[in-house]
């Protein structure tokens, strides 16, 4: 079993940056792939980035490529989505989520965290 509690979440003129953090209760957090999502109002939940277990690979929606990064640290149990350039069409509420498949769906993953939200003002 895995908890996952994000945090950093907050409002930011376009332009700015943000760094996400995504706290995991249980041994097991550094064996899943790690994910994160977000969901504006109105829409579906969309993947944004995805790392796997040792943090040697990343993937990432082309509509962050480049401006966002996701990272961990399984010592501390630990996730992170930095995410600079920020536009007004990052505004949604960002969850970290974590499974032993993972990939670019919510299907590849086991563990959700309750969200942080995100607003970027124009």
């Amino acid at each position: 079993q895995v908890q996952l509690v994000e945090s950093g979440g907050g409002l930011v003129q376009a332009g700015g940056s943000l760094r996400l953090s995504c706290a995991a209760s249980g041994r097991t957090f550094s064996s899943y792939a790690m994910g994160w999502f977000r969901q504006a109002p109105g829409k579906e939940r969309e993947f944004v980035a995805t790392i796997n277990w040792s943090g040697t690979r990343t993937y990432y929606a082309d509509s962050v490529k480049g401006r966002f990064t996701i990272s961990r640290d399984n010592a501390k149990n630990m996730g992170y989505l930095q995410m600079n350039s920020l536009k007004p069409d990052d505004t949604g509420v960002y969850y970290c989520a974590a499974g032993q498949y993972g990939g670019r769906t919510s299907s590849g993953y086991d563990y959700w965290g309750q969200g942080t939200q995100v607003t970027v003002s124009s």
